[in-house]
């Protein structure tokens, strides 16, 4: 498995995860990669791994998953998520080559689609923006319709990152 591009902007791997990486999802969209969740699929279905394998091959994506068995039989589209924690994840994503940990801001947490500069309409309409001119660069999720920034919580996770490989 190796990124399609040679910097690794994004654009080589897209995954699939499973139910139980929903923060993991969160932070490699917030890092650019495309990712989309088993959470979109509806609940209840007896073949959702049979299910998942598919859509991981028939899409070309990276099937990443906290159930061993499940990494087994998807072989070399798949990886196997062994810790519970959110940042040995992403450690783990990092030292496979796989990602590149920082965050890039142009995917959506929530649906996963390519975010797009805010307009100066969207950002002022929208309640939860911060007022004050801070020089914030603001991004649109045209399917949400929710609107983003670099603020305290994008520094966090930036610092978390950072952390990743500090003793």
């Amino acid at each position: 498995m190796s990124p399609t591009s040679p910097d690794a902007d994004c654009d080589g791997y897209r995954f699939l995860t499973d139910r139980m990486l929903g923060t993991l999802t969160r932070y490699l969209r917030f890092m650019g990669y495309d990712t989309v969740s088993a959470n979109s699929l509806p609940h209840g279905n007896n073949r959702e791994d049979t299910l998942l394998l598919e859509m991981a091959g028939r899409d070309n994506r990276i099937l990443l998953t906290r159930d061993r068995e499940l990494a087994r039989r998807g072989g070399e589209r798949a990886i196997y998520i062994r810790s519970a924690d959110v940042v040995e994840q992403v450690r783990m994503l990092v030292v496979l080559g796989c990602i590149l940990p920082r965050i890039r801001m142009n995917r959506c947490s929530l649906c996963n689609c390519r975010l797009r500069p805010a307009t100066p309409e969207e950002i002022s309409q929208t309640t939860y923006a911060p007022r004050q001119d801070r020089n914030l660069e603001f991004y649109w999720c045209p399917r949400c319709e929710k609107l983003y920034w670099m603020g305290s919580h994008g520094r966090n996770l930036i610092q978390r990152l950072q952390g990743i490989f500090e003793p």
